[in-house]
C-alpha cells in the first residue's frame, strides 16, 4: 500500500552524511575510531553524567548495567511489569531474580508506593522504566532506594531529551541506560549506552563491553566478556543526532498536542496524560487505551487500522504473564491488574519524527471511523 503510514520512520536531518564520509574517508569504521568517544562524552554531558560507556543495543546496555551490580542467586531486582522483555532478561541472566510490580493506571510507568511493599531484605536493586513519553516519580523513588540503600538502574530507553523534576533522564541512580534504535529521538542504527557517575563501574563496564581483554596481556582473561562494541560509523550518526534533540523533543510534543485535539471528542478511547506533577509528557510515541465499554480489544482495532493503511504497535505485554517465564516458574503469585488491562486494550499509532500534520489528521479520521463502527 502506497499510502500506508507507518509506526515510525527515521530522520536524518543533521550532519549525518558529512560524519559517515569522515568514517569512510578516514577508514575509522570500527569500534576504535573518535566518534565513539565523542557520542559517549555528549550523552554523559547532556545527562549530567560522569561517564558514558557505548553498548552495541539498548537491551546489551541493560545487560551490562545489572552484569556491572555482581548479583548473586537469591537476589532480587524489581522491575515493572509493563515494560520490555530485555528488562527481566537482564536481571535473569545475571543469576538474580525479577519481581514485577504494576503500573500507574494513567502514566502506564512503574507505581512507586507498589515498589516500596515489593521490598523485602532480598532486594538489592531497582529498575525503573520511562514509558512512552512520561517518567516514573523518580523523586520518590531516588528517596525509596536510599532508604533502604538499594541500587538503581534507570531505564531511560525511551526518554532521549526527558526530564523528571527538572532532572535529565539518564541521570538518575547508580546507573541509568539508553536505547538508540531506529525509533528512539536518537538512533544509530542499533546502539545503546550506560551512564554512570562511578570510576570503577565504567571501567568494569569498557572491560565487560571488550570481551575482558586484560590491559597489559590482551589475550589474557580473568573473567568472560561480550563483544558488545559500539563501531565508529554507528556512533557518527549518533553525534549528528545528538545536535538535534532538543528539536526532536519540541517537534514530538507538538504531535502529542495536535493528537490531543484531533482525538479529545473521540468517545471511549483514553488518551496519555500531558503532563505530571514531575514531567511534561515527551510523546515518544502517542498512545491510547480503549475503554471497557468499547466493544473492541486492541488486536480488533489495530486489524481494522491497518486494513485503512495506518500502521500501529501492540503495548507491551507484562512480565508476569509471558510464557518464557512461566515455564521458569517466575511470577507463578503475581497479579498486576493494569498491566494485564492495557496490554490487551492499549496500542501506539504513527508517531515518528517523520510524520506530517496531514498524516495525523488520516491516522485521527481512521481511529475515529474505527471507534463510530464498533
Amino acid at each position: 500500500m502506497d499510502d500506508f503510514i507507518p509506526v515510525s520512520t527515521p530522520v536524518f536531518e543533521g550532519r549525518e552524511r558529512e560524519l559517515l564520509a569522515q568514517c569512510i574517508e578516514t577508514g575509522w569504521i570500527s569500534s576504535e575510531g573518535p566518534f565513539v568517544e565523542a557520542l559517549e562524552r555528549g550523552m554523559a554531558k547532556r545527562t549530567g553524567r560522569a561517564h558514558g560507556v557505548a553498548m552495541s543495543s539498548g537491551s546489551c546496555a541493560l545487560q551490562a548495567a545489572v552484569g556491572a551490580l555482581n548479583l548473586h542467586p537469591g537476589d532480587e531486582v524489581i522491575i515493572p511489569s509493563f515494560t520490555i522483555i530485555s528488562c527481566a532478561a537482564a536481571v535473569i541472566r545475571s543469576g538474580a531474580t525479577p519481581v514485577a510490580v504494576d503500573c500507574d493506571p494513567r502514566t502506564w510507568c512503574m507505581d512507586v508506593d507498589l515498589v516500596r511493599q515489593a521490598v523485602t531484605p532480598r532486594t538489592r536493586a531497582v529498575m525503573p522504566v520511562h514509558i512512552y513519553g512520561l517518567t516514573v516519580d523518580m523523586t520518590r523513588l531516588d528517596v525509596l532506594t536510599a532508604e533502604y540503600g538499594l541500587a538503581m538502574v534507570e531505564d531511560a530507553a525511551e526518554a532521549h531529551g526527558q526530564q523528571c523534576d527538572s532532572h535529565p533522564c539518564g541521570g538518575f541512580g547508580t546507573m541509568s541506560v539508553f536505547s538508540f534504535y531506529p525509533n528512539k529521538l536518537i538512533t544509530t542504527g542499533e546502539g545503546g549506552m550506560v551512564l554512570t557517575d562511578d570510576e570503577a563501574l565504567a571501567m568494569r563496564l569498557r572491560s565487560m563491553r571488550n570481551l575482558c581483554f586484560e590491559p597489559q596481556r590482551r589475550f589474557v582473561h580473568d573473567e568472560l566478556g561480550w563483544n558488545w562494541r559500539m563501531s565508529n560509523v554507528q556512533a557518527a550518526i549518533g553525534v549528528a543526532q545528538l545536535d538535534l534533540l532538543d528539536t526532536f523533543v519540541e517537534r514530538k510534543r507538538t504531535m502529542g498536542r495536535r493528537y490531543d485535539a484531533l482525538l479529545a471528542d473521540i468517545p471511549g478511547l483514553e488518551r496519555p496524560l500531558p503532563s505530571t506533577p514531575f514531567a511534561d509528557n515527551a510523546y515518544w510515541v502517542y498512545g491510547v487505551v480503549l475503554a471497557d465499554e468499547v466493544p473492541l480489544d486492541a488486536v480488533q482495532a489495530m486489524r481494522r487500522l491497518a486494513e485503512r493503511g495506518i500502521g500501529t504497535r501492540p503495548f507491551f505485554w507484562p512480565m508476569h504473564e509471558q510464557p518464557v517465564f512461566r515455564r521458569m516458574g517466575l511470577f507463578a503469585d503475581t497479579h498486576c491488574p493494569v498491566s494485564e488491562r492495557i496490554a490487551r486494550r492499549g496500542f501506539y499509532i504513527p508517531s515518528g519524527l517523520g510524520l506530517t500534520e496531514e498524516q495525523q489528521e488520516r491516522v485521527a479520521a481512521a481511529l475515529r471511523e474505527v471507534l463510530v463502527h464498533a
